[in-house]
């Protein structure tokens, strides 16, 4: 840009001597560096002279907001007392968590939460927790992969395929599905999302538009997954007029990729910096949505979510079109996600970090684990828990302490004990390593009713 803008040359141009100077240089030197310093004063000296006309702009937006209404900087005292909750399982929780979401009752933002009986600690909302708040949105309350989903496609095919194409299916699953960092697929589909405005509108996410296209159709590492297996129907007044029985399904699990994980990071470190709050729970740190940030966070988080979902289309009609088939029922639904939800009369926002939205009638996918079954669910609507269940069973044990307890002698006896061929995985995600998911559901009856069952038999994960 040659020589360097500096707060002298935005003083000569007439900006006032306050923190819209260290606003405007730091939004130039993120977004601006490659413009030369005399049309930036041009475009400067037009912001300062209107500034009500680029509000909402992704680089001179926030720099209007400092003229006009400054973000306002001042370091927050929790509540001594913690918004109304309900935890649900409540003996099948580790402390840790509990603690988590009381301290995220107290914020000064908060207004109601619940656990739900996966729960367990995590960074900032523990997973499996729930919180409404007011006019203000928390990224970590959302968490890191965000619009992290389940979806599950129902196949009109004889479940003994299963056995009689097993390699086949094995194949498809082996070379056509992608996990980690690093694998994408040869041929790559586009996708409408990629015409979003957001791609063009906010600076972070124009620059990760191609990371995301090259993404498109992925699985991320850890304990993501697709799947076949056998689906039974149970409920015969099911939404897709389907004879109770058992079909062939595939399940995925994944999310936004490195599109979302971006966002993720970004966004919390504006939060950290907005809103100081006291050292242990400062991960709870929150954008309010009357500012830009808080709106570019909103417009952010909602794209990756839709991005997740483009992923899974994607995944399922790969998959689809290697079957020959075309699924007769589709099931799908994020868990790490914010909402704008009623809440006791107002309109709140609700974060469900590893948790399901369940409104009365909405139909929603809670995995076991790769040998345990995982339901297909209808929502109750139930207020206390803010319309909201599990997510899956919940991990019993931590990545390092499954490294610790148990060998691939383990995981291969459990595998071979319920008929599942794994590709793929490590010992963190063993079977063993989550709850015990008949108890999960058995403690959210007043959460969800089921529709029907998923039982994996064939799955893959990141190697």
């Amino acid at each position: 840009m040659g020589k360097k803008l500096s707060g002298k040359d935005l003083i000569k141009l007439g900006f006032p001597k306050n923190n819209s100077i260290n606003v405007t240089l730091g939004q130039i030197n993120r977004y601006q560096k490659r413009v030369k310093k005399e049309q930036i004063l041009i475009e400067a000296k037009k912001v300062l002279l209107n500034p009500e006309a680029y509000q909402g702009d992704g680089i001179w937006g926030k720099i209007a907001e400092s003229l006009l209404k400054p973000v306002e900087i001042k370091k927050h005292a929790l509540k001594t007392t913690r918004s109304s909750f309900q935890i649900y399982g409540e003996n099948e929780i580790d402390d840790q968590a509990k603690y988590q979401l009381y301290d995220a009752l107290k914020l000064p933002v908060a207004v109601a939460g619940a656990l739900m009986p996966d729960a367990h600690s995590g960074y900032g909302l523990p997973i499996g927790g729930v919180l409404a708040t007011k006019n203000a949105v928390i990224p970590y309350g959302v968490g890191v992969d965000i619009g992290c989903r389940m979806c599950l496609t129902i196949y009109p095919i004889a479940i003994s395929y299963l056995k009689g194409k097993k390699h086949q299916l094995e194949n498809i699953l082996s070379e056509h599905t992608k996990f980690g960092m690093y694998e994408t697929h040869k041929i790559k589909h586009d996708h409408e999302i990629f015409e979003r405005e957001e791609f063009k509108n906010i600076p972070l996410v124009k620059r990760l538009k191609d990371k995301a296209y090259k993404q498109l159709g992925t699985s991320g590492g850890g304990n993501h997954f697709v799947e076949f297996g056998t689906v039974a129907i149970t409920d015969t007044a099911n939404e897709w007029g389907l004879d109770v029985g058992t079909y062939i399904g595939v399940l995925s699990h994944s999310g936004s990729r490195g599109l979302g994980a971006n966002i993720a990071k970004h966004y919390t470190y504006l939060a950290t910096k907005q809103c100081p709050l006291p050292k242990h729970v400062q991960q709870l740190a929150w954008l309010d949505l009357s500012t830009h940030d808080g709106q570019e966070y909103w417009l952010a988080m909602n794209l990756a979510g839709d991005y997740a979902q483009a992923c899974h289309d994607n995944i399922h009609a790969r998959i689809g079109k290697l079957l020959g088939s075309r699924p007769v029922a589709k099931i799908e639904n994020h868990h790490n996600f914010a909402w704008k939800q009623e809440v006791n009369g107002e309109e709140c926002i609700v974060h469900r970090k590893g948790t399901t939205p369940a409104a009365k009638g909405e139909l929603g996918i809670i995995p076991g684990s790769m040998t345990a079954p995982g339901f297909i669910v209808r929502g109750l609507g139930n207020p206390e828990s803010l319309q909201s269940a599990s997510h899956g069973a919940g991990r019993l044990h931590s990545r390092r302490k499954c490294k610790e307890k148990f060998t691939k002698s383990d995981i291969k006896k459990q595998l071979k004990a319920n008929d599942v061929t794994l590709i793929g995985g490590g010992i963190d995600e063993a079977p063993m390593a989550y709850k015990d998911i008949t108890k999960v559901m058995a403690n959210q009856k007043e959460l969800v009713e089921v529709v029907g069952t998923f039982t994996p038999k064939i799955v893959r994960m990141d190697k």
